[in-house]
């Protein structure tokens, strides 16, 4: 493989806004890769996986190539260097790569593959919180999160069948496979740029990862229901609800950031979703109003995300352990809010993508053993675990409100 002086520079200015200003990585590489128009898949794809693959194994990389924060700008290069010599490329005879110390760096590489929190590129604190959560599972769940994450499409059902998206990609060279027991997932052979796709723009599909696509069918949906994502976002579970009530009865999408509901409300007109409705969640009054109304409520709780560390690298350099008491503290007061939206009968689902107990599984006991929580029981839950799932890390509890 020969390097190229514009892709290698592309991605030592991009390192620098990650690392050095405190950016986030997946809009940075996007903003880097409309910088030429030059640049095909090959090129873009290569300035892509490069720095996403040094933001992952930033710990690691860091401590071979001997260089702290804040980068400089041959510190970045050193880091890169790195990353090459690791993966057996020819440094060429540049400046800034003079003296690599080719040795040095696959001795270096070798001894700390021994240490888990170098070995997986990982801050001390959230090493020493997943021995503690997850024990023996830890060190095969953290190495399942730093592969590389497979591209998987929801199809949307409300405009096309699996099997006819599959045909359909099969003609723009998108080969892919059915998933048994994921009913609308298709799994991608080969990463590709799907968004240019005419599927995507007819709306055919959405890009969410398998476990992902288990929350909405935990919610028992069908045609004709009130059902109210409380926590909607851009919408990526909303529209699989929209589609499995195959647009009858009613889907409230609410949250607290209005620019999120916007994307949605775009999201939902490609999709060809109408029977949803956005409300932004700006008082104590939205939510009071909905009280004891919706046949589901799903509440897709703000998390550490440490079940997508493989989409979102970046995340374990910017979590923090006072972030992760914060949001516990969010979880149980949403649990605690949002539940009373759940009509007599109704379910109510909370789903997280942390692999974390303490988010998950104890958040939902305390939650029941709460005042709030007295009439509604556990009816089924499940842990997704990246490293026996092959897909991302997840839970999800359904809970039955009893109240008569």
């Amino acid at each position: 493989m020969r390097l190229h002086r514009n892709l290698v520079f592309a991605v030592v200015d991009t390192l620098h806004l990650i690392f050095n200003e405190d950016k986030y990585a997946d809009k940075e590489i996007s903003n880097t890769l409309k910088r030429d128009k030059r640049w095909g898949a090959r090129d873009r794809g290569f300035i892509a996986e490069t720095t996403y693959d040094i933001v992952r194994w930033k710990r690691l990389y860091t401590e071979i190539a001997d260089v702290n924060p804040p980068f400089s700008r041959p510190n970045l290069f050193r880091l890169f260097t790195v990353w090459a010599t690791l993966k057996g490329i020819e440094i060429p005879d540049w400046k800034q790569f003079e003296d690599t110390p080719t040795r040095r760096i696959k001795g270096r590489f070798d001894e700390l593959s021994k240490i888990t929190k170098y070995a997986e590129s990982i801050p001390d604190w959230i090493d020493e919180l997943g021995r503690k959560e997850l024990g023996k599972l830890w060190e095969s769940e953290i190495h399942a999160l730093n592969e590389q994450a497979k591209v998987i499409l929801r199809t949307n059902t409300l405009k096309i069948t699996p099997t006819k998206l599959q045909l359909i990609l099969d003609e723009e060279f998108i080969p892919t496979k059915l998933i048994k027991g994921y009913p609308e997932a298709l799994e991608l052979y080969e990463r590709a740029d799907v968004f240019k796709t005419e599927a995507f723009k007819k709306g055919f599909f959405e890009v969410q990862d398998a476990s992902s696509q288990k929350v909405a069918h935990a919610l028992k949906l069908e045609p004709g229901l009130r059902v109210i994502d409380a926590c909607a976002g851009a919408g990526g579970k909303t529209l699989h609800i929209a589609a499995l009530m195959e647009n009858k009865g009613q889907v409230i999408a609410m949250d607290i950031y209005g620019n999120k509901l916007k994307e949605l409300k775009r999201r939902a007109k490609r999709a060809g979703a109408h029977n949803l409705e956005t409300r932004e969640i700006d008082s104590t009054k939205v939510i009071k109003k909905l009280h004891d109304s919706a046949d589901r409520v799903l509440i897709d709780a703000p998390c550490t995300g440490l079940g997508v560390l493989r989409r979102n690298p970046d995340a374990k350099w910017k979590l923090t352990p006072e972030f992760l008491k914060e949001i516990k503290e969010k979880q149980q007061n949403l649990l605690l809010d949002y539940s009373k939206m759940v009509k007599p009968g109704g379910l109510l689902v909370y789903a997280t993508c942390s692999i974390l107990p303490t988010e998950n599984q104890v958040q939902i006991q305390d939650f029941l053993n709460s005042p709030e929580g007295e009439f509604f029981q556990l009816d089924t839950d499940e842990k997704i675990l990246a490293h026996k799932s092959g897909y991302d890390g997840f839970y999800y509890a359904v809970l039955k409100n009893n109240k008569s």
